[in-house]
């Protein structure tokens, strides 16, 4: 029987809304202390005004609209979806005074690229952007990375029982504690943890170069920001080639694979085994995926220069495809100029992404290992006699048996990405532009990379920045929790 719902449903709903758009304008706090610090006049505003704004709205609705429904699943999923679209909205509304974007339509885009750990810009004259302003970019991306939903609840209710929705909405299948909470909680301890190594390191870089201090610090920590939660926005409109820097292209390397990995098996390397790294089934599965792309990439770009330079450009383009990051050491040539079997291995790695229960978007590597694994399997059942029965077995944390409820899920969640990759694709090919550009930065959008092949600009049709909105918005919640929301509004109508 499907629920359906009623006033008591929506304003426990809104209730819920009010209190993650009160969680939101305290995050905007940050920047407005940015700016004060900077003493920049004008962003100190556009914040004020923001963070009254989420400020009203939250208290407006907690009060027009009191708890009078226990929250449930529905609830949870309900929340999730629309609330990632109130944020990305209510996130736009100072980055759109800042005065660098051409209607709120694109600071939308912006800020939705933000908060799903995207990366793709529409911004202009990023290089003369307030620090005000990349703090919130930044900022984004790591309270997306991290799940704001669940956080802002954790501290804001008491809603312990409802949390596993709210988890699983985010796109977070595994829990690593038995209460979701506190697996929240370990998932931002990890992060504030690698924060200060990661800022410490890229500082080191960056002031060993000659920057000025303050100007190291606030890099570093954006960089960190964009690397570990795989989000790929960067200070200066050259990203990381503006830093000219084979270490810092190494230092954000291994970020970018760290916010790729399953945060699951960030606490068994922390907490139980070391070794769990050898066995895990998702790190194989992302190294046979990496070093197969590799020796395709390679061969593609073998008469395109030096080996440094297949190193550093395309092997760097390879992994922060892979990672889901969108991070691009490139100057004027761009991803438009790599071979057409180059371009194919980065959207494959696109397609994949990184880990489940990480800040990757794509299909997961999990998935990845689970369809290839199941042809195997299949191979090796018919090779044997009639009445055998096979079984096989993988190990991520333990062993585990591939069950018919791991291959459909494996293949539904992967259908629903193909399907949103070949759609968005098509939009493009229909307003214009080249079929593999096309699938290319649909892919980017739908994964949440932000690499991309020169179609996202301020320039592009309303109907492109809008298609790939959605797409970055279903892409990071993976689709179960959209779903669910639209049919809770469709039984509406079987009353």
């Amino acid at each position: 029987m499907i629920i359906s719902p009623d006033r008591k449903d929506f304003s426990s709903i809104l209730n819920i809304l009010g209190r993650l758009v009160l969680g939101l304008s305290f995050f905007m706090l940050i920047p407005l202390v940015t700016a004060a610090l900077k003493r920049e006049v004008s962003p100190f505003f556009d914040f004020l005004i923001g963070f009254g704004i989420c400020g009203a709205l939250g208290f407006g609705l907690m009060l027009l609209f009191p708890m009078k429904k226990e929250a449930g699943w529905i609830h949870a999923f309900f929340t999730v979806s629309f609330g990632w679209l109130i944020f990305s909205l209510l996130g736009a509304v100072p980055l759109h005074l800042s005065g660098h974007f051409a209607s709120y339509i694109d600071a939308w885009f912006e800020s939705m690229s933000g908060f799903a750990t995207t990366g793709l810009v529409l911004i202009q004259d990023l290089d003369h952007l307030s620090f005000a302003h990349n703090m919130w970019r930044h900022l984004t991306m790591f309270i997306g990375g991290q799940g704001i939903i669940l956080a802002s609840l954790s501290i804001l209710t008491r809603a312990r029982s409802v949390a596993l929705g709210f988890y699983i909405g985010e796109a977070r299948q595994e829990k690593i504690l038995p209460n979701v909470v506190d697996t929240s909680r370990f998932i931002w301890k990890v992060s504030f943890v690698y924060m200060v190594l990661g800022v410490a390191a890229f500082f080191a870089i960056l002031y060993n170069q000659g920057m000025k201090w303050d100007k190291s610090f606030f890099h570093a920590l954006w960089i960190f920001f964009a690397a570990f939660d795989t989000g790929g926005f960067a200070p200066q409109a050259q990203n990381i080639a503006y830093y000219h820097s084979p270490l810092m292209e190494a230092a954000t390397v291994v970020f970018m694979v760290l916010g790729a990995i399953n945060f699951n098996l960030h606490f068994w390397l922390w907490n139980r085994s070391k070794k769990e790294i050898f066995k895990n089934f998702e790190i194989k599965t992302f190294m046979l995926s990496l070093f197969g792309l590799t020796g395709i990439l390679y061969f593609s770009l073998r008469f395109c220069g030096t080996g440094e330079i297949l190193f550093r450009k395309g092997f760097y383009q390879l992994v922060s495809a892979h990672t889901g990051c969108g991070f691009t050491n490139l100057n004027s040539l761009g991803l438009n100029h790599f071979p057409i079997l180059g371009v194919l291995a980065l959207i494959f790695a696109m397609m994949v992404g990184g880990g489940v229960c990480s800040t990757t978007g794509g299909i997961k590597l999990m998935r990845l290992g689970i369809i290839f694994k199941t042809f195997f399997t299949e191979i090796k059942r018919w090779m044997m006699p009639f009445r055998s029965v096979y079984k096989d077995r993988f190990h991520h944390l333990q062993d585990l048996v591939f069950s018919s409820k791991r291959v459909k899920e494996a293949f539904i969640y992967s259908a629903f990405f193909l399907l949103t990759y070949l759609a968005g694709a098509l939009v493009a090919i229909v307003l214009g532009y080249p079929a593999s550009l096309s699938l290319f930065e649909s892919v980017s959008a739908t994964a949440n990379v932000g690499l991309s092949v020169g179609i996202t600009n301020p320039t592009m049709p309303l109907l492109l920045k809008i298609v790939y909105i959605f797409q970055m918005w279903a892409g990071r919640l993976e689709f179960i929790s959209i779903f669910v929301s639209i049919g809770f509004l469709l039984s509406l109508f079987k009353k």
